[in-house]
Formats: C-alpha cells, structure tokens, sequence
C-alpha cells in the first residue's frame, strides 16, 4: 500500500508537485501566529526569532524549488563532446529518480526549518515521507502537514510520528530508502549503526564546535558584535554557535573587552541538566590545565562565559555542548591557524573576519562544509546553497540543489545506435595493434603522437576487415 501511494506521487508530474508546494507556501505565509505559538516553550526565544529563524527561510527553501528543482532534476543527456572514439554510436542519459521513502529525523533546536526544508525537497523529488519530529517538535510538523494537505497533497505521502525516542527506533526498523537525519554526533552514530545492517544511505548533519577566526585586519567591533549574536541565538542551542576563537595575542588583547561588553546585553538561559552538568566539567578541567573563567557558572540562569587562555587541546575546545560558551584562544602566527583550527573534529563551520582577500586565504586550506566571511550563521539560510558537514560534522547535503539531489538515485540510460555487433567478437592477437592504436589517439602527449595514433588506428582496422 505504501508503495502504491508513493508511486502514485512520483507519477504526479513535477510541475504539478511543485504547484502543491506553492499553495502550501501561500497557506503557511498567513500562518506565522500559529507557528510562533506552537514552537516548543523549552526553546530559548522570541515569536519574531521564530519568524525570522524557521518560517521565512522555510518558505524561501519551498520558493527555490518551486523556481528550481526543474532544471535540477531534468535529465542530462550527454553530446559527442567527451565521448571515447570508441564508444562512438552510443548515446547516454542521466535521469534523477525518486528514491522511494525518505525518513527525515529532525532536531529539536529547530524543530521547523531544519527538516522542513528536507521534507519539501524528498517530496518535490516524488518520494513518500515520514517526518519524526524532534523534541517538542510535533505541533510545527502537524502545521506544516497540514497545509500541505489542504494544498493537495494525497494521504499517505506524509506521515508525522511522535516525537519520543522509541519513534526513531520504530521508523528505522521499519526501513527507507534513505535517512536524513540532523542531530548530535553521538545520537547520529547509533543511528548509521541501525542501518549498517542494511546498507541503508544517510545524510548526515551533525554537531558543531564551531570556530570563529579574527585576523589583525578585522573590525573588532563587528567581531563582538557577531559573537554575542551568536552566543544569544536560540540561547545558543544552535550547531553553528561560536564555540572557539582564534587570534593573534594583540588581537585577543583588544577584542576581550569588546566581547565582555557585547556579551554583558545577552539575556540569561536555562541549561537543561545535562547541559550544564557537562559544562561544569569542561570548565573545571580546563581551569585545572591553565584557563581563566571570565563570567559565572550559573546553570539556572546561565550568561555568556568566556574560557580565556585556552588550549586547542582542551575538551572544551571541541565540545558539542548547547551552552554560551566561547573559548578564546591565542594563535602565535597567521601560517599557524589551520593547525589550530584542525584540532578541533568538527567541521561544520567557520567564520573568518578580517579584509576580504586575506579571510579567503585562510579559509582555502581549512576543512570546513561552509566558510563565512565576515559574517556568522545567518548567509546559511540562503536557500540556493547546500548545507554540508565534514570530519565529525556528518556528511551529505542538505538544501540547495545538492540537498534536493540527495533525494534523488541517478539513472544512466545508454542506447547503442547502429546495427554493428563487433564489439560482442572475442579479441585475438590481431586486434592488439588497433587497440594500442587506439591508446596513442587517445591519450598521445602530442598532437604528431596523436595524429600518427589515429593513421594506425585506419590501418589497424582495415587489416580486421
């Protein structure tokens, strides 16, 4: 039955598929009181942040497809142009097919945008879905469902679980084509290893520890400014909160009074009990090895702390904790970034600040899946671009035609024209001479090698006659 209904969404033409998008676009845009309200209580921000944070890049996200995803998924068919000689009278044709039945497991820091995005993509692509929501995520998710319904889309193709843990378990045991799941490094483990067995594909978005870069040339203002937004966003629950900064002694020097007076502004938050558990002892450890705690441990209400003198080789240098935590360190020379950077596994991202060229240079060399310059996480939501993570960030696309892809297999179809079957013949020693012809036409240094390659091919053939 499932089949069937996924079947019979992928058969519904593209166009058509994207018009229901549309009008579940149109639907939510007159729906943000709801959503704003629905958003779970436990997240640490305002109606309009939800507005700014999930609604609007969502519905930008469902606007590129609508624009988009049918350039992106029409079949590619290939010219002569970098066909082999050999293969000559074959013609070739890459399709996008929908996978089948994508299971997206979205977070609870962003319980809306995040698998949103995903889900419209799997969906404009012809894929059935089941979306589990993440912690106190399920009433945004049965909006979004909602308007969808309304908007045409058939029953079956999207199912919303519950959000508890058991869901997850559920739903992978149940199988997919293909998980998308956005979430902790540790949880996102445990999750590959329940499709290992079945070989099952994944996308996955992972953790951060993310860095902040200052060169000598960055405005320091700018720098304490973009720091405290991202220490206040979403109370820092987000995977792309500034965990490290890295610069020059004189740099850090200057810029500490700027941060503490940016950071004065942010707002309290509430750690949840795990969090702050694993707070206090990163910043007891990093305390013992030589660190300076500028700011208070106070779980309850927790302001932005700043672990001075850091060391890249501290635990709280590269730990995924939801807390305003920012760890400063100093870095002896500008060729010694990368290295610093690199001791950190995630590589999610990385914001770099200084003049334009000299951002770009460093960032060239560092493993990173987005390289911001002079900005922190909100050029992210630019929906034309995909959202990628490496190292122990995860791996996989999401958003951007590289996301909508992700949702797709891809189809080679190959037709021999021609009625000649001389390629089934079985090879003797007479046939060596036309295919080492081949190879000097072919692959030749020179144009004299090539063309002398291609006489012999002639010759060669004639002789096979």
């Amino acid at each position: 039955m499932k089949l069937a209904i996924q079947e019979g969404w992928a058969a519904v033409p593209l166009r058509n598929r994207l018009a229901v998008l549309r009008r579940a676009r149109h639907a939510m845009a007159e729906m943000g009181s709801k959503f704003a309200e629905a958003i779970s209580p436990a997240l640490f921000r305002t109606h309009a942040d939800t507005l700014a944070s999930e609604l609007i890049p969502l519905l930008d996200a469902c606007r590129f497809l609508e624009r988009s995803a049918e350039s992106i998924l029409r079949p590619r068919t290939m010219g002569s142009e970098g066909r082999p000689m050999w293969l000559s009278g074959v013609a070739a044709e890459v399709r996008r097919d929908p996978l089948g039945h994508v299971l997206v497991i979205g977070p609870s820091n962003f319980p809306l945008f995040l698998p949103g995005v995903q889900v419209l993509q799997a969906l404009a692509a012809g894929n059935a879905v089941t979306w589990k929501p993440g912690t106190g995520g399920r009433a945004v998710a049965d909006l979004m469902a909602g308007a969808l319904k309304t908007a045409g889309l058939p029953n079956g193709v999207l199912a919303i679980t519950d959000e508890s843990i058991d869901a997850s378990y559920r739903a992978l045991s149940e199988g997919a084509d293909k998980v998308i799941f956005t979430g902790s490094a540790d949880v996102g483990k445990d999750v590959l290893s329940q499709l290992a067995d079945t070989a099952t594909p994944a996308v996955m978005e992972l953790s951060g520890a993310d860095a902040v870069i200052v060169l000598p040339s960055a405005d320091l203002a700018r720098v304490a400014k973009a720091v405290a937004f991202g220490l206040r966003l979403n109370g820092a629950a987000v995977c792309m909160s500034p965990r490290r900064l890295l610069a020059l002694g004189d740099t850090i020097a200057a810029l500490r009074p700027l941060l503490q007076q940016e950071l004065e502004q942010v707002p309290p938050v509430a750690l949840s009990a795990r969090a702050a558990e694993i707070l206090e002892g990163l910043v007891a450890q990093a305390k013992h090895r030589g660190a300076t705690l500028l700011g208070e441990l106070t779980p309850s209400a927790q302001r932005p702390l700043l672990v001075d003198s850091a060391l890249p080789t501290m635990a709280i240098a590269h730990a995924d904790v939801f807390a305003p935590v920012l760890s400063l360190m100093t870095v002896s020379t500008i060729p010694k970034f990368p290295d610093v950077y690199a001791e950190c596994p995630y590589s999610l991202t990385v914001a770099i600040f200084g003049e334009e060229k000299a951002a770009l240079a460093t960032g060239r060399d560092l493993r990173a899946g987005v390289v911001l310059i002079n900005d922190l996480i909100v050029p992210t939501a630019d929906p034309r671009v995909p959202f990628t993570g490496r190292g122990a960030s995860g791996y996989g696309a999401t958003r951007g035609a590289e996301g909508l892809l992700e949702m797709t297999a891809a189809k080679t179809v190959l037709v021999r024209r021609g009625k000649s079957t001389r390629h089934y013949d079985a090879t003797g020693p007479q046939h060596a001479a036309l295919f080492n012809a081949v190879l000097r036409a072919s692959h030749g240094k020179t144009w004299a090698q090539r063309f002398a390659g291609m006489r012999q091919v002639v010759a060669a053939g004639r002789e096979l006659r």
